[in-house]
Formats: structure tokens, sequence, C-alpha cells
């Protein structure tokens, strides 16, 4: 084989790309398994479960909100503000999410913010991921 200047020598490999997962999927999660991971871990599995979570509602939905560390983010410089509001956008991308799946999850959206401003945002988490373990299994 010729070089790359037309001279005999050894052939150019091409560099292979790593097999990467399909991006997009949702993981269905053992609720009960993260509740305890998160208080063993003193929050901090709920910290990583809240980023999966917000990454998992966007895949379906046709407006997609912030990225999962975004959310966490914002809801870190706003003391918990903006997470009052992810619990409501939430609730309504689960909706339009099994909407567009053709899955029947209702529109929770009002009971979750309610939840969130009541100080039971991890109830919200929890029916969230319930909505998400459908959605995966679908």
């Amino acid at each position: 084989m010729n070089n790359q200047y037309g001279q005999p020598g050894m052939p150019q490999m091409q560099p292979q790309m790593p097999q990467m997962q399909p991006q997009g999927l949702i993981q269905e999660r053992n609720i009960v398994l993260a509740i305890v991971l998160s208080i063993v871990t003193c929050g901090i599995y709920g910290i990583y479960w809240f980023i999966k979570m917000t990454d998992e509602s966007n895949v379906y939905a046709t407006n997609k909100s912030a990225s999962g560390g975004m959310a966490f983010l914002y809801t870190l410089i706003t003391c918990g503000i903006y997470g009052i509001y992810w619990y409501y956008k939430t609730g309504q991308k689960m909706y339009e999410s099994g909407q567009n799946k053709g899955i029947d999850i209702k529109d929770n959206s009002i009971i979750y913010l309610i939840l969130g401003v009541v100080g039971l945002g991890f109830v919200s988490e929890i029916l969230i991921q319930a909505d998400l373990n459908k959605l995966a299994n679908a």
C-alpha cells in the first residue's frame, strides 16, 4: 500500500470510534432502592436521581426544558424556587410524553406543584419516577 505521499509504506489505520449506547433511552428504576440510596448517601444519590429524571423526562416531550445538570444548578442558584417550577413543568412533560407514546399518564402537574410548595417534593419525585417507569416499559 502507498502512504499519503504515494510512497510504499504501512497502510494508514483509521481510528475507531467507541461504541456508544443510544441516547434518549429511559431507564426503569426501583423507586424503593432510589429512596434508600438517597437516605444512605445523605442526598447525593437524590441529586443524581433528580438529574437523571430531568434528562429522561425530556426524551419524549416536544417542549424540552433545561438539562438535568442545568436544572439542578438553577435550583441551587434560586434557593429552591426553580425546583418548585420544575415539579410543575415535569408534570406537564410527563403527560405530554404519555400522549406521544400512547400511554395513559395523567397531568399531575398541579399536584406536583402543591407537594413541592408544602415541602413534600420527594413525593412528587416518586410519582414522576413511577410515570417514567411506565414510559420505560412501553
